[in-house]
């Protein structure tokens, strides 16, 4: 897959996630994204699984920005407040600036 392939997709998925949570933060608000998940076992099982992602997540961006050149702290940041887009956003300043590597290392 080509950088500009990858970057033309990941930017597709942003906005389209940009899109979605905009609709549900107009809709139930920010605290509201949440409430759901602490409403039953299954629910708490959904955040607690996203909280492992995103956490693993901001392990590998650390891990990786030493290979990347990038700094990984305002992504890390942006995990913690807005979860996907830190590591979304990652992925496309890390495939623009690598140019044709590729995105994950083997």
């Amino acid at each position: 897959m080509t950088s500009r392939t990858l970057i033309l997709i990941l930017g597709i998925v942003i906005s389209a996630f940009t899109l979605i949570t905009g609709l549900a933060l107009a809709d139930v608000g920010y605290f509201g994204i949440f409430e759901p998940h602490f409403q039953s076992w299954g629910g708490a099982q959904v955040f607690t699984y996203l909280l492992i992602l995103a956490l693993l997540s901001c392990f590998w961006m650390k891990k990786d920005s030493h290979t990347s050149g990038l700094s990984a702290w305002p992504f890390i940041g942006l995990t913690f407040v807005a979860d996907s887009f830190g590591i979304l956003l990652y992925l496309f300043v890390r495939a623009r600036k690598s140019g044709n590597e590729a995105i994950m290392p083997a």
